[in-house]
């Protein structure tokens, strides 16, 4: 069995893989790690160009997009190791970014992922969007990270650079994870397709017991946004449906019905706010992601009674009592150590 597989999920990101697959491979492998490219269904050159210019890397053929989630899932299936590391294919990585990393992990019998701090390739003194120094969520259900504040992204000065810190989520740009505990929490949720399904599984391990934190001895770069644009509607719409799905599958029953309350009137709120701004098609991407999950909710009554069931940590301190859109807007609040 391997100790480390680093994992790309690909589709028709041929360009992608040309421009950071070499770092990747070449640290990687110095760290004793294998490469995969888990294709997607691409219908570009991305197969033709592993075979031609990435001969050391093992390529896993999946017949279709299945998403990032369900993408994952299959790729997994068909790799044997200790740990995987789910890894976007926009990823700049550095010399040995797998051994702090690894060393937690296996220092730390309880931890079932980690992260690597995760700065912008734009900036590279900035945190990146997706998960900066590793992830949280507020008391409704909205996530910010060390270094990132709902639009707010911190320059980085080593502020975040002390002991692993634990999380609620890790990011899914660079997901360090013990495969035995990635299977047993049943994985990616299929159904979300692409985002906020690593949130998802991190607050599923965290709430039964596991530790989920960043190692920022671990450093990459992370382009963003390199599949769809941040305000692109089908992101809009897959952003607020999964992120409603997830908290009727993780809350406990006592603050369920208010925090969905609540989000009823903040969804309302986003919604108008799209229209004031003239994009009309986000507007009714959360007008549709509502209608859906309204749908779904009986298919997930039987996921959501197996989450509690097997909860033993009802409320990770990760996972905050306050108000992240009430600190942002109303208190002026635009960095994390202001809230801890």
């Amino acid at each position: 069995m391997q100790q480390v597989a680093v994992v790309i999920l690909n589709w028709n990101g041929c360009e992608l893989l040309r421009s950071f697959l070499p770092s990747v491979v070449q640290y990687s492998q110095a760290d004793g790690a294998v490469v995969y490219v888990a294709d997607n269904g691409s219908t570009d050159a991305s197969r033709e160009l592993l075979s031609r210019e990435f001969p050391t890397v093992r390529l896993i053929a999946l017949e279709r997009n299945y998403g990032f989630a369900e993408g994952y899932n299959r790729a997994l299936e068909q790799v044997d190791a200790t740990y995987a590391v789910l890894l976007n294919s926009d990823v700049e990585v550095t010399p040995h970014w797998l051994v702090p990393l690894h060393s937690y992990m296996e220092a730390h019998p309880r931890a079932a992922a980690c992260q690597p701090k995760l700065l912008s390739r734009h900036r590279r003194n900035y945190f990146e969007y997706a998960g900066a120094a590793g992830g949280y969520l507020d008391c409704y259900g909205y996530p910010f990270c060390r270094g990132r504040i709902l639009q707010t992204v911190e320059e980085d000065r080593g502020q975040y650079d002390g002991a692993a810190s634990p999380l609620l989520w890790a990011t899914g740009a660079a997901l360090f994870i013990r495969l035995s505990d990635y299977r047993s929490a049943g994985g990616l949720d299929a159904r979300f397709f692409a985002h906020m399904e690593e949130i998802d599984l991190c607050w599923r391990l965290r709430s039964r017991g596991h530790i989920v934190a960043c190692v920022p001895q671990s450093t990459v770069y992370h382009l963003g946004a390199a599949t769809l644009r941040k305000e692109h509607p089908r992101k809009t719409f897959l952003n607020f449906r999964n992120n409603l799905l997830m908290l009727y599958k993780n809350l406990p029953e006592a603050e369920l019905k208010p925090v969905l309350r609540m989000r009823a009137l903040l969804d309302g709120a986003a919604l108008l706010l799209f229209l004031l701004k003239g994009q009309g098609k986000n507007a009714q991407a959360v007008w549709q992601a509502r209608r859906e999950f309204r749908a779904l909710r009986s298919v997930y009554a039987d996921v959501r009674a197996e989450n509690l069931r097997q909860t033993t940590v009802c409320h990770p301190p990760e996972r905050t009592r306050f108000s992240i859109l009430l600190g942002y807007y109303l208190l002026g609040k635009r960095r994390f150590t202001q809230y801890f």
